[in-house]
């Protein structure tokens, strides 16, 4: 039962101290889906009412400039859900992407704050899971650790 959340008047992180979540994003239809897994249960996350914002996915070979709009708003829409950073995701493209435009999208990302931690083709998760949901639980898995990282104090 949700009885209290407080949100940041511009729909950032309530905890900008918490470490970052990592999420899976779908881009293989025609708007991108956000979701986040903990414990390897994922849901999908929604924009709050009234501020919901179409993700409409480029092209894959569109720049990255497109493609940085879809990281920005899939970010902001986690980190508004989750009240906490979003720093890694995993994409799901309908198609595997040459090299150039595999690091037109990862530098996406990177501009929009987000590290790719893998673009994976639909046919490479989990059968019976939706695209959306096996990429969130695979983000999960390969999210960078804060309490195994003997650089970071603590």
């Amino acid at each position: 039962m949700k009885l209290f959340q407080i949100e940041e008047p511009d729909g950032g992180p309530a905890d900008a101290g918490a470490p970052g979540a990592a999420i899976g994003i779908d881009a293989c239809g025609p708007l991108a889906e956000v979701a986040f897994a903990v414990g390897g249960n994922a849901l999908v996350l929604n924009d709050h009412e009234g501020y919901e914002q179409a993700l409409p996915v480029p092209g894959v070979s569109a720049g990255a400039a497109a493609w940085q709009e879809i990281f920005e708003g899939a970010r902001m829409r986690a980190e508004r859900a989750l009240a906490r950073p979003v720093t890694d995701v995993v994409v799901v493209l309908a198609a595997r992407p040459d090299g150039e435009t595999a690091r037109s999208i990862r530098e996406a990302a990177r501009r929009a704050g987000l590290g790719v931690l893998r673009l994976v083709v639909k046919q490479e998760l989990a059968e019976g899971l939706p695209p959306l949901l096996a990429a969130a639980m695979l983000a999960e898995d390969l999210a960078p650790r804060p309490e195994l990282d003997p650089s970071r104090p603590r």
